[in-house]
């Protein structure tokens, strides 16, 4: 949603995430389950200053001024990411850190010292469920998955630990005005005489009246969403909502403690482009609702567009990524509403024991049947 306040400055947006606990200096972590930062080794809690008020709103930034290249420096960022070779993942890396494992689809990658320049993040959709949570939201799925292998049911038992994620996404809003021209058709009924097994009988026939018609929509578009990773195949992620959009914070780098932030790989115009594919479809549709009648055809539509806005945000996610027999298996859980989705292997052994079981009940219903005649 659109929205200026001059007198609120927004927080800078720096490349680690690193609070140092005021008692002991060790590192502290936004807790999801307590909305605060939380130090692991001594307990002390400290609360994340002016977060949850929602008193400030977030500002959109200008699309064509983005594409443009005419965006403040206030509004880019430079940022030490490593991209996974094996998905194309872009996540940060914590500078003390070498060599790790891709949190999506678990190859092993080691740092490179580039960095990238990116837009800054505006806002940030904080985790409500812990991991602890989230890990039993995703054992539940995988204990209800059929001929699941063994090795995947165990995967969640074992408490292996998920990685909390922040997945980059855009949030387009536009004003569309439209212009079409169509048919609207009527449907109604003629009866008929015709010959069937030699007699006359009468028969109902449907048919469509159609006429011409012209008209006007007009339809504001509000933060429509689109994924900005390409580290995870679209239909779980976009399965994974809906969003919250409206518990969205303005950024803050505390929400991040103790957890990774994936850069965008999805540019700012290859998402416009599909936020507005969807926007056709919005916009067909009432082009079909104001033509009205029984059915609709549409010859032409021509949308102005304006006032294109953007923001680039972060939605919490929890992944896991598991190998079986040399193929990566993963798992995303919303981390707002505990929702799981995930690609999930067969076994082959258990599919053959069913098909053998099914044939022998079949067999033995056979038989019994036969000797009973």
């Amino acid at each position: 949603m659109a929205q200026t306040q001059d007198s609120y400055q927004e927080p800078n947006v720096t490349g680690e995430h690193r609070f140092p606990c005021d008692q002991c200096g060790a590192d502290l972590r936004f807790a999801p389950e307590k909305g605060l930062l939380v130090c692991d080794f001594c307990g002390n809690e400290q609360p994340i200053e002016g977060g949850g008020s929602h008193h400030h709103p977030i500002r959109e930034l200008d699309f064509r001024a983005a594409l443009d290249a005419r965006l403040p420096d206030a509004e880019i960022e430079e940022t030490r990411v490593v991209q996974c070779p094996n998905c194309g993942a872009r996540f940060e890396f914590d500078p003390a850190i070498h060599a790790a494992e891709c949190p999506f689809c678990a190859t092993p990658v080691v740092a490179d010292t580039g960095n990238q320049r990116q837009i800054k993040p505006k806002a940030v959709l904080p985790f409500a469920l812990d991991e602890r949570t989230s890990r039993k939201a995703l054992g539940n799925w995988l204990g209800s998955l059929w001929f699941a292998p063994n090795g995947v049911k165990q995967y969640a038992r074992k408490g292996r630990k998920l990685q909390g994620i922040y997945v980059p996404y855009w949030t387009y809003d536009a004003q569309t005005k439209s212009r079409y021209s169509g048919q609207r058709g009527t449907i109604y009924y003629e009866t008929r005489t015709v010959m069937r097994d030699g007699k006359r009988v009468q028969q109902r026939v449907q048919k469509i009246r159609w006429r011409s018609v012209s008209g006007r929509v007009a339809r504001f578009f509000d933060d429509v969403l689109v994924l900005a990773s390409r580290s995870l195949p679209k239909r779980y992620t976009d399965a994974l909502g809906p969003w919250d959009l409206s518990e969205l914070e303005p950024y803050r780098p505390e929400y991040l403690a103790g957890f990774r932030a994936e850069g965008y790989t999805v540019q700012l115009d290859e998402g416009y482009a599909e936020a507005r594919a969807y926007m056709d479809r919005v916009i067909e549709r009432d082009v079909k609702f104001d033509i009205g009648g029984d059915r609709q055809r549409i010859n032409s539509i021509d949308t102005d567009i304006s006032n294109v806005t953007f923001k680039h945000i972060l939605l919490p996610v929890w992944m896991a990524a598991y190998k079986f027999r040399g193929k990566t298996y993963r798992f995303v859980i919303n981390g707002r509403s505990g929702r799981v989705q995930g690609e999930r292997p067969y076994s082959a052994w258990k599919i053959a024991f069913a098909v053998i079981g099914v044939a022998i009940v079949a067999g033995v219903v056979g038989y019994l049947i036969a000797i009973n005649q």
